[in-house]
């Protein structure tokens, strides 16, 4: 016998799942690919392959993943319909993620207020684990035309109130909770947009314009902050 060959077939380099369609693990997660794998877990729950306490676990890690290799383990044990195994999340339809500043607001047993003459950011993330995050719009100053809230709420409340005279839509998903939007259209076109996205497991997002108040002179508001 030729033992001489049986070390070449020993050291042959080998391919693994990292290193195939899926790229670099390191690469940066978005906000798209989360919502991807968040999905991915709200359709295994539904069909009785995770408990809600496995769910709330796992929705908790992909909505604080920072990269690829953060994400993967969370549902590599969960079929994907429509999708190899390993590849990047891809984006939904519709216009590209908006640019700009991102602001997080996290509440851990505790709570986070956002409230009064403040200048939100044009992205803000709201993280509500066994607490409550309130984002009060009603006097600030807006200083982008669009501004997008992805509120994850986990045994927690999180609560948005906006002027009456902008413009609110958005919609996610209740798991065991609450997740409601109050549609708002503003009269004026060229009007500050909110646009609230995310999951209540168990807990409650409720986003709403607070009766009363109003962007003060908005189409000079609009023209010295907007452009």
């Amino acid at each position: 016998m030729d033992l001489d060959k049986r070390p070449q077939t020993a050291q042959r380099p080998t391919t693994t799942a990292r290193d195939g369609a899926g790229g670099s693990p390191a690469l940066r997660a978005s906000d798209a690919d989360r919502d991807h794998y968040a999905a991915i877990l709200r359709e295994a729950l539904a069909e009785g392959r995770l408990t809600a306490e496995e769910h709330a676990e796992r929705v908790e890690a992909v909505f604080t993943a920072r990269t690829h290799a953060d994400l993967e383990p969370l549902v590599a044990d969960l079929p994907r319909a429509g999708t190899t195994p390993g590849a990047p999340a891809a984006a939904p339809a519709g216009p590209p993620p908006q640019a700009g500043p991102q602001e997080d607001l996290y509440a851990v047993f505790s709570q986070a207020v956002r409230r009064g003459h403040w200048r939100p950011a044009a992205r803000i993330r709201a993280f509500a684990i066994f607490g409550s995050v309130e984002i009060d719009l009603s006097e600030a100053i807006f200083e982008h035309r669009r501004v997008t809230i992805r509120a994850f709420s986990l045994f927690g409340s999180v609560e948005i109130r906006v002027p009456e005279n902008v413009t609110l839509h958005g919609g996610g998903s209740g798991v065991l909770g609450q997740f409601e939007v109050e549609g708002l259209q503003a009269a004026d076109p060229e009007a500050p947009s909110v646009d609230v996205e995310g999951l209540a497991i168990l807990g409650s997002v409720e986003a709403a314009p607070k009766r009363g108040r109003l962007i003060r002179e908005l189409s000079r508001h609009l023209r010295k902050r907007l452009g």
